[in-house]
């Protein structure tokens, strides 16, 4: 069993390791991923709920047709905060003034770490958020146009719960924006 074990300098330890040891531009560049790509999926979700149950009812009622793509744009926001909060973040990350290899031993590593799982963390809340508030939209404009195909009466009363619905974005949002208010890469080692 011990011939399994790498004894080369080159060998994965495990997770541990790999989290450890992966740059922080990486984590950054991951958090903007994550945040931009969660949002277009919580909004195509959304969309892919309320359109089909829009399409549906639109056959017994066709007046909620235009009525109820509101539903859809709310759906819609949900990738516009994704991609508000990836241009925020790549705002933020910034190259060192000196190019190269390796960075110097008096560099701000506790800072520049704090940056990149900051940012991580931001991209990756807002983006889990906004599938939260994609879902949570659609559900509702999906129950708003079968309710509207009813009742003409029912669709502002529940226009307003999906409202309170797409909220959740906003507040994915603000809380992003306020995790990587104080993610800001070294440019320039410390003095000595």
């Amino acid at each position: 069993m011990s011939s399994d074990i790498c004894t080369s300098p080159y060998c994965n330890a495990g997770w541990g390791e790999l989290l450890s040891h992966m740059s922080p531009y990486g984590y950054a560049n991951f958090g903007i991923a994550f945040g931009l790509g969660f949002s277009v999926v919580g909004a195509a979700w959304g969309i892919w709920l309320t359109g089909s149950s829009l399409v549906g009812a639109a056959i017994k009622s066709p007046r909620i047709r235009s009525k109820n793509l509101i539903s859809v744009i709310f759906c819609e926001a949900t990738a516009i905060y994704g991609v508000i909060m990836a241009i925020i973040l790549a705002n933020k990350i910034k190259k060192p003034d000196e190019a190269s290899y390796q960075l110097p031993e008096n560099w701000d590593f506790p800072g520049f770490y704090y940056a990149g799982y900051g940012m991580f963390s931001a991209g990756l809340s807002v983006g889990l958020t906004n599938i939260a508030s994609g879902v949570s939209v659609g559900i509702a404009g999906s129950s708003c146009a079968l309710a509207d195909a009813q009742d003409a009466s029912l669709f502002v009363k529940i226009l307003i719960v999906e409202i309170f619905a797409s909220a959740l974005g906003i507040f994915g949002i603000i809380v992003g924006i306020i995790e990587s208010n104080a993610c800001t890469f070294p440019i320039a080692a410390l003095a000595n």
